[in-house]
């Protein structure tokens, strides 16, 4: 068993800035902890083709480590390129622990101590725990009959099967989600037939995405605080667009009007018009980005499928209406299991309540970080920290600091124990709940925002308000204890 004060439980954007601001804060005895065999999280994992940001690049890396883009918006693998440099350029491969599927995150009452248990057998003792497992990292398949019968390839497109050629087949997709609007036009392209069974439509941008010119690479690259006037301006259009989210009518309806309009001027067909309209409040379900999907969407040996999946068969897939469309492959762009965040790994708390018990009536997070009756355990991208507009790196930049900072403090004060209290928990709830009201979130729609109604992913308010919110550390709203001292084998 190895023993270190903290263990962080993925190698995404969030546990990587964990592990960096640690190392800023002087604690070198940590470890992290990634199921797979290298670093990247879901730029890792999503290789399909054409998977690329919806985030514009400047906006799209550490404000500490600026990178040199080569498009407005990065590919995936100019992405997953740029994590592997940030590992070496903060000398983090040491602390990485590879093939660490985490099953069980246990704490003992008597040692204030944390155990980290793998699916490999392998252990790791801990003061602190931080998980950044994220959320977009299980998929999630469709429940109707028939599911896993189809005879041909099958897979979903976070677990693209590269072996499978494309070319000539008659594909089916299932799924009209941020990721099937990026591959859909690649598939369509070499496919002979393509249908897209869709359950809402959903509302899209234009997403023009030129490549960055040589000129400003090397600018970039020799003076990187030449992008702090981009980044800035950038992140101040996201700040408005997203004020129309979050309750401004007016910014709302130009945010509608504007995604139907880049729409009708594409699609002429009156019926395929109707099929593309959205038929709830915009931005209620997440607006997404394109510049081919509509494109491909009209050409001739591509089907848009509005009736619902009735089964899958081992040919294909027969809808509500009784018609069977045969297919020689089936892909699935269904998305992720979004709400239960931490699953499939539990987590045991003081008393031996587990998280999975504690959310029993909905997921909540003091500042999206802290759980009453869970000491010295931390989450980066927990409940109400997901965004509806800029970049998650900007709250994950946030939530790292803060935790660091937190436990930095309980450390000059002698304390090596914290747990948030309930009453701030409480109110932290309160704010969540007051802000939601007017969101679009909470207009009638089914996403993976909200469960039962209640807001239980996404920050309700302007995103710069939570930065500033998580400079503020003090131990006040926290219960801080003396904890055994330390040994560490690293």
């Amino acid at each position: 068993m190895e023993t270190v004060d903290v263990a962080i439980i993925g190698s995404g954007f969030g546990g990587l800035g964990m592990a960096i601001e640690l190392k800023k804060s002087s604690t070198s005895s940590f470890v992290i902890l990634e199921r797979a065999q290298s670093v990247g999280g879901t730029w890792r994992e999503n290789t399909y083709p054409g998977a690329e940001c919806d985030v514009m690049s400047v906006l799209y890396s550490y404000s500490f480590y600026p990178n040199v883009w080569s498009k407005k918006y990065p590919a995936q693998a100019e992405i997953l390129a740029y994590i592997e440099d940030v590992v070496d350029a903060f000398g983090l491969r040491g602390n990485l622990r590879f093939d660490r599927d985490i099953e069980s995150v246990t704490y003992d009452d008597v040692s204030k101590r944390w155990t980290v248990r793998s699916a490999n057998g392998d252990e790791v003792n801990a003061r602190v725990v931080v998980s950044s497992v994220g959320q977009l990292n299980r998929p999630a398949y469709p429940h109707v009959d028939g599911f896993g019968s189809f005879a041909g390839p099958a897979f979903h497109s976070a677990l693209w099967d590269h072996n499978v050629d494309l070319v000539g087949k008659r594909v089916g997709v299932i799924g009209t989600g941020a990721s099937a609007i990026q591959f859909v036009p690649q598939v369509a392209k070499v496919a002979s037939q393509t249908t897209i069974f869709q359950r809402s439509a959903p509302y899209v941008l234009p997403k023009e995405n030129p490549a960055i010119s040589a000129r400003r690479k090397k600018l970039q690259g020799t003076f990187p605080q030449s992008q702090l006037f981009a980044r800035a301006k950038t992140f101040a259009l996201g700040e408005f667009l997203g004020l129309g989210i979050l309750g401004n009518k007016k910014i709302r309806q130009r945010l509608k009007a504007m995604c139907l309009a880049s729409m009708e001027s594409i699609v002429q067909d009156p019926v395929l018009r109707e099929q593309c309209t959205p038929d709830y409040e915009v931005g209620c379900k997440r607006i997404l980005f394109a510049d081919e999907w509509y494109q491909a969407l009209i050409k001739e040996h591509v089907a848009l499928e509005t009736q619902a999946i009735a089964s899958i068969t081992t040919t294909g897939v027969t809808t509500s209406d009784g018609a069977h469309h045969d297919f020689d492959v089936l892909i699935y762009g269904t998305g992720f299991q979004t709400l239960d965040f931490l699953q499939p790994m539990t987590v045991i708390g003081r008393d031996g309540v587990t998280l999975e018990e504690q959310w029993n009536n909905g997921a909540s997070a003091y500042r999206g970080v802290a759980v009453p009756g869970f000491p010295n355990f931390f989450m980066l991208y927990g409940p109400n920290t997901n965004l509806g507009s800029n970049s998650i790196i900007y709250m994950l930049e946030s939530q790292a600091r803060y935790v660091a900072s937190l436990l930095e403090k309980a450390r000059s004060a002698g304390q090596g124990v914290l747990e948030v209290r309930p009453t701030a928990q409480r109110s932290w709830d309160e704010m969540i709940a007051e802000f939601s009201g007017s969101t679009a979130w909470i207009s009638g729609c089914h996403s993976w925002y909200t469960s039962n109604g209640r807001n239980t992913n996404n920050w309700p308010r302007a995103t710069w308000r939570y930065q500033q919110m998580m400079k503020h550390v003090d131990l006040i709203d926290f219960d801080v204890r003396p904890s055994p001292a330390l040994e560490t084998s690293v």
